[in-house]
């Protein structure tokens, strides 16, 4: 355990990374976050566009879709682009069809009515959990462009439900540990990621025994360890979008 009092940033078990949540960030996007958790780093923007996909005409419903990639440069070693190789691998699809899962339980779509939210996230520096850190500064994005559509009078009511986090937790050793960097996650013996509302319903959660298969009660431990980070992160997001607790449904 002596070690694992020694995290990075000088943190404890059950600590979150420091964070940070800038919106605005951008000039051209509807919405737009740079979202940093310790040393991972993400830019969220998000684009409207005024129409839905051909399978959603017609429904009076909109739509939310999100797109991941990472800079060359993002990690350690160069890592090429994607467009490079002609596709986008297993991982990347994956991740951002959980960020576009996440991030839709957090509006009404019919109030939203029949317009996309394109929402990119890029990451500029990876050191673990990008797919949280994509989704809890996402939100505030969303959030921006939400806003930036209220003002300009092509929405009628928010569409806001409630804000909506993730975060990483694992076993490495014999400790739980919240919101794991790259060389935790790489050492967890067990890791969840866990997406959640600011009521504290979960959306999803993806979790794997690398080893042995684990135990309910450590199931349960880390899922509410989970709860406990992602209700600090929806507090953080509150703060940065303070001006627009009256758009929210729930959760402010």
């Amino acid at each position: 355990m002596s070690s694992l009092e020694r995290r990075p940033h000088g943190r404890g078990p059950e600590e979150l990374r420091p964070l940070v949540l800038k919106p605005d960030v951008l000039k051209y996007p509807e919405g737009s976050c740079l979202v940093q958790a310790g040393d991972t780093m993400v830019l969220c923007t998000v684009t409207v566009e005024p129409s839905v996909p051909a399978w959603r005409r017609g429904e009076g419903l909109g739509w939310l879709t999100a797109e991941y990639g990472m800079l060359p440069r993002a990690t350690e070693k160069r890592t090429p682009r994607e467009a490079t190789r002609g596709r986008q691998s297993g991982r990347t699809l994956e991740i951002q069809r959980l960020i576009g899962r996440s991030l839709r339980a957090a509006l009404d779509l019919e109030k939203l009515g029949e317009r996309t939210l394109w929402v990119d996230c890029d990451v500029l520096q990876a050191d673990g959990g990008t797919r949280t850190a994509s989704i809890t500064g996402g939100l505030v994005a969303v959030a921006r462009a939400v806003q930036r559509l209220l003002e300009a009078g092509e929405l009628e009511e928010s569409p806001l439900l409630e804000p909506v986090a993730a975060v990483s937790v694992g076993w490495v050793g014999d400790t739980a540990l919240l919101d794991l960097d790259f060389l935790e996650d790489f050492q967890a013996e067990v890791d969840l990621n866990v997406v959640a509302t600011a009521r504290g319903r979960l959306v999803e959660v993806q979790g794997t025994a690398e080893g042995q298969p684990m135990e309910r009660s450590q199931y349960d431990l880390l899922l509410d360890l989970a709860l406990k980070g992602i209700a600090k992160l929806v507090e953080a997001q509150k703060e940065v979008l303070a001006s627009q607790a009256h758009l929210w449904r729930y959760g402010f």
